[in-house]
């Protein structure tokens, strides 16, 4: 090889530590297929949040769940927990549990379980990988929907048919790439309003996923390819607060249902009830939740959901040093509600809106604008 060539060898690969092979998207789906249980829970969550979102369906969709997954044994627990409550309240409530494996960084810090599995900074990535496909469907063995947040455009790949209901995140909304890849999701996607509050970001983002795409990606077995979407129909706007103020109030939902308007797409809302919504107090997401019921009550139509992080134990702990010193139940990553407080806080929203949502099928409102028909 000429010294030249060396040059140019050397330099592409400045700063590169390694590269490391993963099984393909089809190899690890055939290490855990998708059984006909859990692909009648996928297909029954997908079919009624898109109900919900077109109307058909009065119940309240409710996100909920840990902030990331860290510890498989006790998210299950948590799931067999959650998987009890959601019968009971059924009748109006749609409970989807949180499942996320991946988190985005301001900085640095732990970016959840699917990158570094052991948290030890050895970002055995195939093996989280394997860990989150094997706990996706676990979980809806269960019969319990799950919901994720998709970050990294190549892990839908992985687990995306284990998936009910997609959030694109703050950061992530105005990214070009998490546009079109969220056009050709099987699964509704919320989009978050921007880290400063404002909706314009996420209404742009609902615009372009509703519109077929191109763009280079990868094949089932992991091979480049040419992605050709056809847009997706059930995006949707998630208000999660900002850096400055929430926007769970009903001045900024006005306000947000006014922009979906401008935009002529269909007034879909769901209200985070953690975040800048919070300010990332979880003792305050119950006050968002009450305030978001009351709205209802009062005759709101646009908020057709919630989101909540909760967990078996209230608040967060730092990751120590000693893995063993781990709190069970106990996030790692944003503070949670706890068990008993979140079972509370739902069972009092099902009670107050259990006369109230009904009333809403009634009203003619049009979601044929982003093409649901």
């Amino acid at each position: 090889m000429k010294r030249d060539q060396l040059v140019v060898d050397e330099e592409s690969f400045l700063n590169l530590a390694g590269i490391d092979p993963m099984p393909s998207p089809a190899e690890l789906r055939s290490l855990l297929p998708l059984d006909a249980l859990a692909a009648q829970t996928v297909a029954t969550g997908r079919r009624t949040v898109r109900d919900i979102l077109e109307r058909r369906d009065p119940r309240l969709l409710v996100v909920v769940g840990p902030c990331s997954i860290h510890d498989p044994a006790a998210g299950l627990e948590y799931a067999h927990r959650l998987r009890q409550l959601a019968a009971e309240l059924a009748d109006t409530l749609y409970i989807v549990m949180r499942v996320y494996f991946e988190k985005p960084r301001t900085s640095i810090g732990w970016k959840g379980l699917i990158n570094d599995p052991g948290m030890d900074n050895t970002f055995r990535i195939a093996d989280g990988m394997q860990q989150a496909r094997s706990f996706l469907l676990a979980v809806n063995r269960l019969g319990l929907p799950a919901a994720a947040e998709a970050l990294d455009p190549v892990s839908p790949h992985y687990l995306g048919e284990l998936i009910s209901w997609v959030a694109i995140g703050a950061r992530t909304t105005e990214s070009q790439t998490h546009r079109e890849m969220s056009s050709g999701l099987p699964m509704p996607v919320g989009f978050k309003n921007g880290t400063d509050g404002g909706v314009e970001t996420a209404v742009n983002a609902i615009l372009s996923t509703s519109r077929p795409h191109a763009f280079l990606g990868i094949d089932s077995d992991g091979r480049a390819a040419v992605i050709r979407t056809r847009g997706n129909a059930h995006s949707h706007l998630v208000l999660r607060g900002g850096s400055s103020r929430p926007n769970y109030d009903s001045v900024s939902v006005a306000l947000a249902e006014r922009a979906l308007a401008k935009a002529k797409l269909a007034p879909n809302i769901v209200i985070d009830c953690a975040h800048g919504n919070s300010y990332k107090d979880h003792r305050l997401q119950a006050a968002v939740m009450t305030d978001l019921v009351r709205q209802i009550r009062h005759g709101n139509r646009s908020i057709l959901g919630s989101m909540i992080e909760s967990f078996l134990e209230a608040g967060n702990q730092a990751i120590p040093s000693d893995l063993a010193q781990l709190r069970y139940g106990c996030s790692v990553t944003d503070a949670c509600v706890d068990w008993d407080g979140t079972a509370a806080m739902l069972r009092d929203a099902a009670a107050q809106l259990r006369d109230a949502l009904p009333a809403r099928i009634e009203t003619d409102i049009d979601t044929s604008t982003t093409g649901m028909q």
